[in-house]
């Protein structure tokens, strides 16, 4: 398998987790009467916004995308609802920043619409990946040559997602403050953190 398929996968499964387990984060803190950890929070939707949405995101819109539009033109309706997926994802974690902070400045009755915010990017990330490693990568093992999945696998490989570390390499000293402090946040399995009783 193409190392570029490895990362994208691997990219895919870290942030799969995260935006599955925070909800039921929040849920139990909502049952425990405790208050969320704003900290944690603010550094996933971070994360989210500077590996996924920044830089993800973008090797795939300028190299997968473009050569895929080239040698599987009947994928052109897909491409063209995924590339819109991208291009509003920036917009949409800054208004879920936005509304964390609301919450964390002006209370309780700012909860409610964080999370449905979250719902529903959380549930538009999940299908867009989805439909990312059912569609498009199975086309791209079918029609790219290996100068293709060369070109990919040097720019995928080039950096390293802190929640999607490939072995034998270290997180970059710069990000692991943030992956020690969302996997501290999360329970068990994702995180090393103390899982909250359901």
């Amino acid at each position: 398998m193409p190392l570029a398929v490895r990362v994208i996968r691997a990219e895919h499964d870290a942030l799969a987790a995260m935006l599955r387990t925070v909800p039921l984060l929040l849920d139990a803190h909502r049952r425990a009467g405790t208050p969320p950890d704003f900290g944690a929070l603010r550094a996933m939707l971070f994360y989210v916004d500077e590996f996924p949405e920044r830089l993800h995101h973008k090797k795939e819109s300028e190299l997968l995308f473009p050569k895929l539009r080239a040698r599987a033109p009947e994928l052109r309706d897909t491409l063209d609802d995924l590339e819109a997926d991208h291009a509003q994802g920036e917009r949409a974690i800054r208004e879920l920043q936005h509304t964390l902070l609301a919450w964390e400045q002006m209370g309780e009755s700012r909860r409610e619409k964080f999370e449905q915010q979250l719902k529903v990017y959380s549930a538009r990330y999940l299908r867009h990946m989805k439909r990312e490693e059912t569609e498009i990568l199975p086309h791209a093992a079918r029609c790219f040559s290996v100068e293709d999945w060369a070109v990919l696998d040097e720019a995928f490989g080039s950096h390293q997602d802190p929640l999607a570390p490939r072995a034998g390499q270290a997180v970059d000293e710069a990000y692991a403050p943030l992956r020690q402090r969302i996997l501290a946040a999360l329970p068990a399995p994702f995180g090393w953190g103390p899982a909250l009783a359901a």
